[in-house]
């Protein structure tokens, strides 16, 4: 089989497509015959290694594992002999490592069955964008209907995702995203849309009771000046800065009784990827796609997200 493989950081110029064994699942995993799969910022860090703290777990000189990708959605070729939920033949989705390739094993409890109606590529579009918009509104945001939601970065990946999920759960959503996904945001369902070229909400005298941040930058205190009295700041990537900051001072800039400032650290649940699906299935939530491109086509993929300006998700089709 073809693998997409890197044995040092640096810019997608690093990046092989070489022949390597397929893998052999083991008890509690399958072996999924890759269709499509997706790309995040999660594959830009551990590629490029642009925030240090990739390099405390993945290796600090050179990647451990030297394979990219996480989002997947195939057909199982294989299975362990402990997998109950699964059979030769069903098409999944879900995470697994190493997913730029054209076999790859997956945890057991790490994919669920493909919604009926996805294409693999929309499938494959889902998962981590998908499960960390979900967690932080619904775990870290402690979303409830009626509230007034702020979806910064609404144009990318999770962005998308988000002001789809946060409609589900009935808040009023606002979108920040630059003029040219302003129609994008507002097909999503977006209630009020900001252009950040031509509002800082940061400064207005809105306030909301949820902020999930996917990208743009602000600092903390800016952050909290735009919450309600009790409200949550999630954040869920962006730039360096954007990242760390709520790291290491989210506690200081809470308050006790008040306002929350958090990093959310996404968790790989199949709870959530069935209840996606389900949503999926039933109308309510789309994934919204950008460019495809081929396996061989993996470095010219990481360079467009790497680059900013995705608008949704970009995916890699490696089946027919």
């Amino acid at each position: 089989m073809k693998a997409i493989i890197y044995e040092k950081y640096g810019t997608p110029d690093v990046i092989e497509l070489r022949a390597t064994e397929k893998p052999t699942p083991k008890d509690h995993q399958v072996l999924i015959q890759v269709q499509a799969a997706s790309v995040n910022a999660y594959d830009w860090h551990f590629l490029t290694a642009d925030i240090f703290v990739v390099r405390l777990s993945a290796g600090w000189l050179k990647p451990k594992n030297n394979r990219l990708g996480a989002d997947v959605a195939g057909r199982v070729e294989a299975v362990g002999k402990a997998v109950t939920q699964f059979q030769v033949g069903d098409e999944v989705f879900g995470m697994a490592n190493g997913s730029f390739a054209e076999y790859v094993c997956a945890a057991e409890k790490s994919i669920a069955q493909k919604p009926r109606n996805a294409s693999f590529g929309e499938a494959s579009a889902i998962p981590m964008a998908g499960v960390t918009a979900l967690q932080a509104l619904r775990d870290a945001g402690q979303i409830q209907a009626g509230q007034k939601v702020l979806v910064n970065g609404a144009s990318g990946g999770v962005g998308t995702f988000a002001v789809q999920i946060a409609k589900l759960f009935g808040a009023h959503v606002t979108a920040v995203c630059s003029a040219r996904n302003v129609a994008q945001a507002r097909s999503l369902g977006a209630d009020e849309v900001i252009d950040y070229t031509q509002q800082d909400f940061t400064h207005s005298p809105e306030r909301y009771d949820l902020i999930l941040a996917a990208n743009g930058y602000h600092p903390l205190s800016a952050y909290k000046r735009a919450l309600t009295a009790k409200g949550i700041y999630a954040m869920v990537g962006g730039t360096p800065a954007q990242i760390f900051q709520p790291l290491l001072l989210g506690k200081f800039y809470s308050e006790p009784k008040g306002r929350q400032l958090k990093a959310v650290m996404t968790e790989n649940r199949q709870s959530d990827l069935i209840f996606l699906a389900e949503q999926f299935n039933a109308g309510k939530l789309k994934a919204v796609i950008d460019k495809e491109y081929t396996l061989e086509q993996t470095a010219d993929a990481l360079r467009y997200l790497g680059a900013g300006h995705a608008q949704g998700k970009v995916v890699i089709q490696v089946g027919e």
